[in-house]
């Protein structure tokens, strides 16, 4: 008996986007289990503590799985993704690309990837055109100046967005 094919999704989720549940929802195709990989990134100066992206990443994950037969477990992580994706039995890791920017830096981390670990694979699924703008970063960045960011992440997500930017002001 075959075992489960095992991808991991990495990113920091500060905040998850629409985009990134995108990526999920077709990621949740190529697999039996999804890990979705919340990092640890200090240098991006993150909005939410890592305890709390990891709560909203499977609050917003929860449904997607179950009606996809897949199991999703969110996991945080501190340590290099090969190393990562190694200790959790992936065979695949899922990346989203939106521009040729994200292919250019993708392309390099994919060849460090492979030169430390050749049998993990590494499969991109481009963004869908209506998310290919949306960056955690920019969705900050308008919610900050009072912008309305409603269109690039779910509800509830937005709420939280307003409230975390406003309490830091």
């Amino acid at each position: 008996m075959a075992r489960d094919r095992v991808g991991v999704y990495p990113g920091t989720f500060d905040p998850v986007t629409n985009g990134h549940l995108d990526i999920i929802k077709r990621g949740l195709g190529l697999v039996d289990k999804l890990v979705i990989g919340v990092a640890t990134n200090p240098s991006k100066d993150p909005l939410f503590s890592l305890e709390e992206r990891v709560a909203v990443v499977e609050r917003e994950t929860r449904t997607l799985g179950e009606n996809a037969g897949v199991t999703i477990e969110v996991v945080q992580f501190d340590e290099l993704l090969m190393k990562f994706a190694e200790r959790v039995g992936a065979d695949i890791i899922i990346r989203g690309l939106r521009a040729v920017a994200d292919f250019e830096y993708e392309f390099q981390m994919t060849g460090m990837n492979y030169q430390i670990n050749p049998d993990i694979e590494t499969v991109f699924l481009m963004a869908d055109p209506k998310y290919q703008t949306i960056a955690s970063r920019l969705v900050k960045e308008v919610a900050m100046y009072g912008g309305n960011i409603a269109p690039f992440v779910p509800g509830r997500v937005a709420e939280e967005v307003v409230t975390k930017v406003q309490s830091r002001t």
